[in-house]
């Protein structure tokens, strides 16, 4: 199955017409409430995820009640991304409006190629493909602007801020991650009181961020580069799935993310990936002279505010490595 312009079904059963061997699936970094199945079309192996802010608490927590992922879709987005990047969307198909809409997303089906669950260290030339391959997408999209309506910038800070799981605490069965995240900020204020004190002040007013962030280049991120998305192709490309959080924003929002998520598995220190990642954004022809260092600290600062509390439930050096690098960061806010 081949797919050059955006492949739009006007339903469920028109985007999988044809499918045999449909098959549940729990994937073992799936935690938002979305369905996922396998499938086979025409011979072909496939995945289905099918998703609605009704039943993700990941989409209610980050005011995604428009379906992004839909809205890049059909903006031909995917359709820009350059050759390296393998995002194995063919075609999707949104049914209603609203938070009760439901998007179905057919894939061509990467799971063999993805990077394995578990603590495994990841092979240092993947990790280098997958920075190299980052960088090249930031500077593809330099300059990208949002006019199609993606995620907020001042957003994303506020992911798992206390005000907004609130509500996901009331349910009768709260997400692993977001209890997790509750008793995290109760720590952060125990653990890292300074730290504390900046990200609240970031979640009381976030637009503050966003506006000094702005004064740097932006581009169009995926949004998420955990590596239970991220995988490497037989040639070499890097598959990047699930696009949850895109939108405008400074590239190293994407790299800092990459970094606070993938801490545990990542084979070079934090230091040399970043400077891995700039001196490939360079060779890409991303000129950095006179904003780097402004827009990475202010990416720490809003990667704090976004990701404090898993790091507060952690060992010691690592929430005293992010609560240096945030503080620092903030020095860029005035």
């Amino acid at each position: 199955m081949q797919v050059d312009t955006p492949r739009i079904a006007c339903s469920l059963d028109q985007l999988i017409a044809g499918a045999t061997h449909r098959t549940a699936v729990r994937t073992a970094d799936a935690r938002s409430g979305a369905s996922f199945e396998r499938l086979s079309i025409d011979g072909e192996s496939y995945f289905l995820k099918i998703l609605s802010a009704d039943t993700d608490w990941i989409m209610r927590v980050t005011g995604n009640t428009t379906n992004w992922e839909f809205k890049v879709w059909k903006a031909g987005i995917y359709q820009r991304t350059p050759s390296v990047v393998d995002h194995a969307i063919v075609g999707m198909a949104l049914e209603g409006e609203g938070p009760t809409a439901r998007l179905s997303m057919l894939m061509t089906d990467r799971s063999s190629d993805l990077v394995p669950p578990g603590d495994g260290m990841l092979p240092l030339e993947h990790h280098l493909g997958f920075i190299d391959h980052m960088a090249t997408l930031h500077a593809s999209f330099l300059g990208w602007h949002d006019d199609i309506g993606l995620q907020d910038l001042a957003r994303r800070f506020l992911f798992f801020s206390p005000e907004l799981i609130a509500a996901e605490l009331e349910v009768d069965e709260v997400p692993h991650t977001v209890a997790v995240a509750d008793r995290g900020w109760a720590l952060l204020a125990e653990r890292a009181p300074r730290l504390n004190d900046l990200v609240r002040e970031i979640h009381r007013d976030p637009d503050q961020l966003a506006e000094a962030m702005r004064t740097t280049p932006m581009t169009f991120v995926p949004g998420d580069w955990k590596l239970g998305n991220v995988g490497r192709r037989t040639d070499g490309r890097t598959v990047l799935l699930d696009w949850a959080y895109p939108g405008e924003a400074p590239p190293c929002w994407d790299l800092t993310w990459y970094l606070a998520l993938n801490r545990a598995r990542v084979p070079m220190s934090k230091q040399a990936t970043i400077e891995t990642y700039r001196d490939r954004l360079e060779h890409h022809g991303v000129d950095t002279t006179g904003w780097w260092e402004r827009q990475l600290g202010l990416a720490f600062v809003g990667m704090a505010a976004t990701f404090a509390w898993e790091k507060a439930v952690g060992d010691h050096d690592e929430l005293a490595w992010w609560e240096s690098a945030a503080l620092a960061g903030a020095s860029w806010l005035g």
